[in-house]
């Protein structure tokens, strides 16, 4: 189960770059779900690491609205979505029983997807719908929530 939430996490950070890690530091934070203390990640759960992290997905959503958004496919936000998903993946991994690099890997591999299959699925809701903005505020709707319920399904 655990190796699934890595490679969901990833996935998450695929669709939203920056709404993984947040997810990742409130659950290290609040030290319920993810427990990263003694760890060279810990500082994913100090007091302020969670709001800065929430900032920047919020700006990151307000942002993919914004009509000169380049696409999550080319190369420099390509990049950002796979590390993201490594980091967020690599700090569940450290929680479950010292994995880092286990998770990193499969939240790289999740970003990849969540990368390549969000902008996939976006494109063809675009379509159904006739317009871009019910299909990004349904994939923040599904980043923000499914990143709520991985953390949340951490042992």
């Amino acid at each position: 189960m655990i190796f699934v939430l890595m490679f969901a996490i990833g996935v998450i950070a695929g669709l939203r770059a920056m709404t993984a890690p947040a997810v990742v530091c409130w659950a290290a934070k609040c030290g319920q779900h993810l427990h990263l203390e003694g760890s060279f990640l810990a500082f994913l759960g100090y007091k302020w690491t969670a709001w800065i992290w929430s900032f920047a997905a919020v700006a990151e959503i307000i942002n993919d609205k914004l009509p000169g958004t380049p696409s999550r496919k080319v190369p420099p936000q390509f990049l950002v979505r796979v590390l993201m998903g490594a980091l967020s993946g690599g700090a569940i991994g450290i929680s479950s029983n010292n994995r880092f690099l286990f998770g990193m890997v499969l939240g790289m591999f999740g970003a990849i997807v969540g990368t390549l299959g969000g902008s996939e699925v976006r494109i063809r809701l675009a379509r159904a719908f006739g317009h871009d903005l019910p299909a990004a505020l349904l994939e923040d709707a599904v980043a923000v929530g499914g990143g709520i319920l991985i953390v949340s399904l951490l042992p």
